[in-house]
């Protein structure tokens, strides 16, 4: 598909290209090629190019530079870079990113070895210079196109570089070859019918005559430049007028679809109510059996039923009550434990290794033994506060729940599963001390099971906040699973989770599918700081 939107554009076939071209580029991202998706935007843009409609071929040029950058593909590089600075160059007149653009095509002309694509790159790096009377930089350039154009150059490209070599001589003041030169490239431009080029020619060749008081044959080239020129801006402007009718039609295809898709709908929904009516009666008489049946069912069970509810609840309430209980005792002990090693242990390893370079520095004794008790010391400190660390997070007591969990984030995430935080909530908002320990390791027990059990290479994590609670999405693309078997695993289970969230007056619900992924719903009532 891309070649075929490639080819009709090749053949003016603008409108064909454009429609072929953005569905290939639809089917692309979703197959999430970026080199296809990066041709297709440089199609696109290659056609908005040809019907003058620079802003928009500047656009997607640039788009489709930022998926080739994720490419190895260097030809489509220097197509893109080439594109981008014939625009900046020639359209918004910024020769200094025109030139950088086209040095960086002549990198990827270089890395590719195409002789041809660095004789055509030079060709446009010495018209850029030469427009801004940087002669003696564009000469080396020149030189180069001089020596290599007659083998590797392509015919259509002889009128611009005899012009090019004509400006030359013209500021070298050499005037038999600037004559000689822009004569040259006239002829060529007439044979080939290159207006663009032929125009540009007379434009120059007229300043240069002007220079040397030829006044008459100047006026000639003068007027054969504005006569060019008027010739392309009608050109230019059927174009446009090509452009405004693809529009329309776009519009026209975009309308009859529509129709087609109401007097479907309409057709659709007619058998529909037509079926409905068939069904009533028949719908009516069993659900009044069935209904009936239910009831009589309920009447007989429900005693019952209401014993049993009554027992489960109660066995519910006294396990949410062990759980909770438990898991309030792990908090306890994490923070006892932490504050311990970083307030005491941690704090006596540091005054014994000042005691120890204190001792060192007096009796100047250096040996092995103190230096490796000094080592051995210091490793001891930094292992005490990485397990403090980690069993009460430094970042969640410093700066509150939400930098702590974009951290966490962070440091999950690796080339295999990645791990998106979104929040709307400013980060430096802070909530009660325990509540934001109980939601920061329900989080991270969250992003453990994901990390050993579900084979995502995504999840997301969303926290909002509305009628002072707070809302945590945890979702990811993995394997899934049966709801109604999952299992209590290690640490905090989805069981324990559901049954401490709603012991804090919350909720959790859980969606999950084979092959499609689970979705993890919790929404806690906040506990705010005190006043």
């Amino acid at each position: 598909m891309v070649q075929e939107a490639t080819q009709l554009m090749l053949d003016e076939k603008h409108e064909e290209s454009l429609i072929k071209s953005r569905l290939a580029l639809r089917h692309a991202i979703a197959i999430k090629n970026n080199n296809l998706i990066a041709n297709c935007y440089n199609t696109i843009a290659a056609n908005f190019d040809q019907l003058t409609e620079f802003e928009k071929a500047f656009f997607y040029y640039r788009k489709g530079l930022l998926y080739a950058q994720k490419t190895k593909n260097y030809k489509l590089h220097n197509w893109l870079y080439n594109n981008i600075a014939n625009i900046y160059c020639f359209d918004k007149k910024e020769y200094t990113k025109g030139i950088y653009y086209y040095k960086k095509s002549l990198e990827y002309s270089n890395k590719i070895k195409d002789t041809s694509q660095i004789v055509f790159t030079k060709l446009n790096i010495t018209w850029a210079y030469f427009d801004i009377q940087k002669y003696d930089e564009g000469y080396p350039y020149l030189k180069y196109i001089n020596q290599h154009h007659p083998k590797y150059g392509k015919e259509n490209t002889l009128v611009a570089l005899n012009m090019l070599n004509g400006m030359y001589h013209s500021y070298k003041n050499n005037n038999n070859k600037a004559i000689q030169y822009f004569e040259k490239a006239i002829k060529k431009g007439r044979q080939l019918n290159e207006k663009s080029d032929l125009s540009f020619t007379h434009l120059e060749y007229s300043k240069f005559l002007f220079k040397n008081h030829f006044y008459k044959k100047a006026y000639q080239n003068l007027n054969q430049y504005n006569t060019l020129t008027e010739e392309i801006n009608n050109d230019d402007k059927l174009k446009k007028a090509n452009i405004a009718g693809i529009n329309l039609q776009l519009d026209e295809y975009k309308r009859e679809i529509d129709n087609i898709s109401t007097k479907f709908k309409t057709q659709e929904q007619l058998m529909i109510e037509n079926q409905n009516k068939n069904k009533r009666i028949s719908i009516i008489i069993i659900s009044s059996l069935i209904i009936i049946i239910i009831l009589l069912y309920f009447f007989f069970q429900n005693t019952q039923l209401k014993q049993k509810n009554k027992l489960k609840d109660i066995q519910r309430k006294i396990q949410e009550n062990i759980i909770t209980a438990s898991i309030n005792g792990q908090e306890l002990e994490r923070k006892k434990i932490a504050s311990f090693l970083h307030d005491n242990i941690s704090a006596l390893l540091s005054s014994a290794a000042l005691h120890l370079s204190v001792f060192s520095a007096k009796n100047q004794n250096n040996s092995e033994e103190i230096t490796k008790i000094k080592s051995i010391l210091i490793q001891t400190h930094y292992k005490i506060r990485d397990l403090s660390h980690r069993l009460l997070p430094s970042l969640l007591a410093r700066f509150g729940l939400f930098y702590a969990l974009n951290d966490l984030c962070e440091m999950n995430s690796n080339s295999t599963l990645h791990f998106d935080y979104q929040s709307n909530i400013p980060s430096t908002t802070r909530y009660n001390e325990d509540f934001e320990m109980r939601m920061y390791f329900i989080v991270s027990e969250l992003l453990n099971n994901i990390i050993k059990h579900s084979e995502a290479s995504q999840a997301i994590i969303t926290l909002n906040e509305k009628e002072a609670k707070l809302n945590i999405e945890v979702k990811d693309n993995g394997k899934g699973f049966e709801i109604k078997q999952y299992q209590t695993i290690e640490g905090f289970g989805l069981n324990q989770i559901r049954a401490r969230i709603k012991n804090m007056g919350g909720k959790c619900t859980i969606h999950s599918t084979i092959n499609s992924g689970t979705t993890i719903s919790i929404i806690a009532p906040i506990e705010y700081q005190n006043s």
